[in-house]
């Protein structure tokens, strides 16, 4: 009955340390949070931001942009098909059991069991 006396108070002990260390965490995230919170824009900033980007020098042309957009798209299409081969570390068919364990457990799977004699 003393070992269980120990246990008890060990377990309730080592419980309320982690529930404890828990709510602590919890509230120095809050207060993180609570200070981190970014400041709301005021009337005269929103009105100070241009709407539309101002028209003139250094503005593209519509052949220009769509130049760019060919360009881009033609670009994802080459890396789409290249993709497979660059991401891929092993090649296909190269790996017919990923492991010895998936191996055995693919094997029990097909093979019904028998009794040994």
């Amino acid at each position: 009955m003393e070992n269980l006396g120990f246990g008890l108070m060990m377990t309730v002990l080592g419980m309320g340390i982690v529930f404890t260390v828990l709510v602590f965490v919890w509230g120095l995230l809050t207060l993180l949070t609570y200070f981190d919170r970014p400041e709301p824009a005021t009337a005269a900033e929103v009105a100070l931001a241009p709407a539309v980007a101002p028209t003139g020098e250094g503005q593209l042309t519509p052949d220009e942009v769509a130049a760019i957009a060919v360009a881009v798209a033609v670009h994802t299409a080459t890396l789409r098909r290249e993709a497979a081969p660059t991401v891929r570390s092993y090649w296909p068919g190269s790996l017919l059991f990923a492991s010895r364990w998936v191996a055995a457990g693919r094997a029990r799977q097909n093979q019904s069991w028998q009794r040994r004699r």
